[in-house]
């Protein structure tokens, strides 16, 4: 394990001790594995440390195409799944549009502040007036029988099929940039055209979050499929490190969805 360890941050060790066991269960009990709803690092991670096992097959799913946060579903080699093993369902936002704004950030924490895990949570998407969540499907009775609140604005909560998800209107951008190093200030400034000071402030004042838990800390070192989120100011991804330059600066690659744009 302190070979795996090596290649991730210290903080992540508990969840790779997750990971190591859900691939025993599967190897052992030779049955299929369901996973909450992770970020995209959690999915590189898991990728990382399972997808070596030639036993062991890793597929997943979001609950649409472009879905950022999905489960991943590791089973024997000769097992494929179906849509259905993913416990995936929709939960539609329905409130007085002409009179109420509702945002990702206060919807996720009506949600996480009334006891559901964040793992129970899959992406919320917009088509700008429209509000839809993916969900563990066994949480669904649970939403619908306590959620009737974001904030102090009055919900009604809503079971959605496939057939009716939103189109989302965030557009992520590919963006390739050259910074001096990994920390998290430096590649904020770089991607948003900041300043190094302005970024340490943003940071510094709650603003700035990876894999959606707070950070205080500018000389945080970014990994690959990181996703950083700016209050006010946008989200991006870590894709890949793509080398250094000449002068030893690093080439990366991002996805970023720009707010101010």
């Amino acid at each position: 394990m302190d070979n795996v360890y090596q290649h991730f941050r210290k903080d992540e060790q508990l969840f790779i001790d997750s990971v190591v066991d859900w691939v025993r269960q599967v190897e052992e009990q030779y049955t299929p594995y369901l996973s909450p709803f992770l970020d995209p690092r959690q999915q590189f991670i898991v990728e990382s440390v399972a997808g070596q096992n030639s036993e062991i097959t890793l597929h997943s799913f979001g609950g649409y195409e472009d879905a950022e946060r999905k489960k991943i579903f590791l089973a024997p080699s000769y097992y494929e799944p179906e849509q259905n093993d993913y416990a995936i369902t929709i939960c539609e936002i329905n409130y007085p549009i002409k009179f109420a704004t509702l945002s990702h950030g206060n919807i996720l924490g009506s949600l996480t502040g009334a006891g559901i895990d964040r793992g129970n949570l899959g992406d919320i998407i917009t088509d700008g007036e429209n509000w839809q969540v993916f969900v563990d499907k066994p949480m669904m009775p649970f939403l619908l029988s306590q959620i009737d609140s974001i904030g102090k604005i009055k919900v009604h909560l809503e079971e959605k099929m496939y057939t009716d998800i939103i189109l989302p209107k965030d557009k992520w951008e590919s963006r390739s940039i050259i910074a001096s190093s990994l920390r998290i200030d430096v590649v904020l400034a770089s991607a948003f055209n900041l300043s190094r000071q302005k970024s340490k402030e943003l940071i510094a004042s709650n603003k700035v979050k990876v894999n959606w838990n707070e950070t205080t800390r500018p000389d945080t070192i970014l990994g690959i499929f990181d996703v950083i989120s700016i209050r006010g100011f946008g989200r991006l991804k870590l894709k890949s490190i793509e080398g250094k330059t000449r002068k030893e600066k690093i080439r990366l690659e991002l996805d970023v969805l720009d707010r101010n744009q």
